[in-house]
């Protein structure tokens, strides 16, 4: 459990260092993204780490004498949120292919072709491929077999910018290895995803829904080629539709929602929301698997996660005025990359969250789904979201990834091995600027990452 002493008090950041207003943070260690908001005062810290005990301890296989913590599986991904999540950081794909899947996942589902399938689209997105569901887990308890073993291999694609540099860029395959509950769909759609980075999320859902919908342009009447899309969800709780806003395609509406989502479909852990365990109707030995109770995790204690996600603090942007910075962000701008990735928002009223409220926030994304071209599709809608599009992600806190995890992966499901890669895989509504940072110099390529990196 993290220290209430370990975060920072620092005063005398400035407005363009604020990237999660009086929320952020002045830490730039392995434990930037770990951090309670700055402004959560003492008296509302107990439920914030009471919410990451449960986010980082590993759940155990019921029956246990560790009541509160077992029910782990049937089927899952991870024993704990924290699994995938390293340090509330961003994960990793497998970089062979004897690696395993540790913080990557691979969705599945089948088209939609009969009237009930099309019907089950408003609830849950996708239809779930009847044997495996909609996620594919690949570790399961004594007594059960695990669902399949994914595996990725690479294929290589060469490039070069202007002056002659070259490049190249990692495309991946997905295959499923020892099916255990026999052959997929035949029209099975897979699309691999990379656990996110966790900060920010509150201020994110405190966004006004109004101002959302003003950024949509769907039909793209400006005539700027970009035409971002709101998704439009189920929320469990609400039972009716709502905008989508987390999740790679915005498939999830709430922090709420996607806390126990991951229970549910990662972890195996049954709650309010989602009461049943994540086993189709042919798995018999996973339906048959003692439980941990009904629900495994209490509203109460899902209700600590959700406030822990939702209070993670934003670290405070580096070397806003170093020279190379501000240039990095003039070719940024130049390049139209901000017409997407919108450098600041506003937050509105978040009930129960007062230290979300009404913060001006630097979080470089517009919440929408925009088509990314053939090169990053996965050919898998989910609710509204096409197979070419995706969520802009979130760029605050890009530059700490390496510092945090170790690594420089991006995109989806981490093909990009740093940010020069993820933005040259950078295609359709994105592609005139992906095209115009393949005429730059080296020296305005290194400007521009030296941007990125101070986020």
């Amino acid at each position: 459990m993290l220290s209430p002493v370990a975060y920072s008090t620092e005063s005398t950041l400035t407005d363009k260092q604020l990237s999660g207003g009086a929320t952020t943070v002045l830490d730039k260690s392995s434990n930037a993204f770990s951090l309670p908001a700055n402004n959560l005062s003492i008296l509302r810290r107990d439920n914030f780490f009471i919410g990451n005990a449960f986010f980082k301890q590993p759940w155990v296989i019921a029956p246990s004498s560790t009541s509160a913590r077992d029910g782990l599986g049937p089927l899952f991904n991870s024993n704990s949120c924290q699994g995938c999540h390293v340090k509330d950081g961003k994960g990793h794909p497998p970089l062979t292919r004897e690696d395993s899947f540790l913080s990557t996942l691979v969705r599945v589902s089948i088209p939609a072709e009969t009237t009930t399938q099309k019907a089950l689209l408003t609830t849950t997105g996708v239809v779930p491929e009847p044997t495996y569901g909609d996620q594919i887990q690949p570790t399961a308890i004594p007594g059960v077999k695990g669902e399949a073993t994914p595996r990725f291999t690479y294929e290589e694609i060469q490039g070069q910018f202007k002056d002659g540099e070259a490049y190249t860029l990692l495309k991946p395959s997905l295959k499923l290895d020892k099916p255990n509950y026999g052959a997929l769909h035949p029209q099975v759609q897979m699309s691999v995803r990379v656990a996110p980075v966790m900060i920010g999320m509150g201020l994110l859902e405190a966004i006004p829904e109004a101002d959302l919908v003003a950024l949509a342009d769907p039909e793209d009447k400006n005539r700027d080629g970009i035409s971002g899309r709101l998704n439009q969800v189920w929320d469990v709780k609400a039972q009716k539709t709502v905008l989508g806003r987390f999740g790679w395609k915005a498939n999830q509406p709430t922090v709420a929602q996607q806390s126990a989502g991951a229970f549910h479909g990662d972890l195996g852990i049954t709650s309010p929301m989602f009461a049943n365990a994540p086993c189709s109707s042919t798995q018999a030995d996973c339906l048959k698997a003692p439980h941990g109770g009904q629900p495994e995790i209490n509203q109460e204690l899902m209700d600590m996660v959700s406030f822990y996600a939702s209070l993670l603090a934003v670290p405070a942007r580096r070397e806003v005025d170093t020279p190379e910075v501000l240039k990095g962000e003039r070719l940024f701008k130049a390049a139209n990359c901000s017409a997407c990735h919108l450098p600041e928002l506003k937050t509105g009223v978040k009930p129960d969250f007062p230290e979300l409220e009404h913060q001006s926030i630097q979080p470089f994304t517009d919440l929408l789904l925009h088509d990314m071209g053939e090169g990053l599709a996965d050919q898998r809608p989910d609710f509204l979201a096409t197979g070419s599009e995706w969520r802009t992600a979130p760029l605050w806190g890009i530059g700490l990834i390496e510092t945090v995890n170790g690594h420089t992966r991006f995109l989806h499901d981490g093909r990009a091995r740093n940010l020069m890669e993820a933005i040259l895989w950078h295609g359709g509504e994105a592609k005139p600027s992906q095209e115009y940072v393949l005429n730059l110099s080296k020296e305005e390529r290194s400007a521009l990452l030296r941007f990125l990196n101070s986020l």
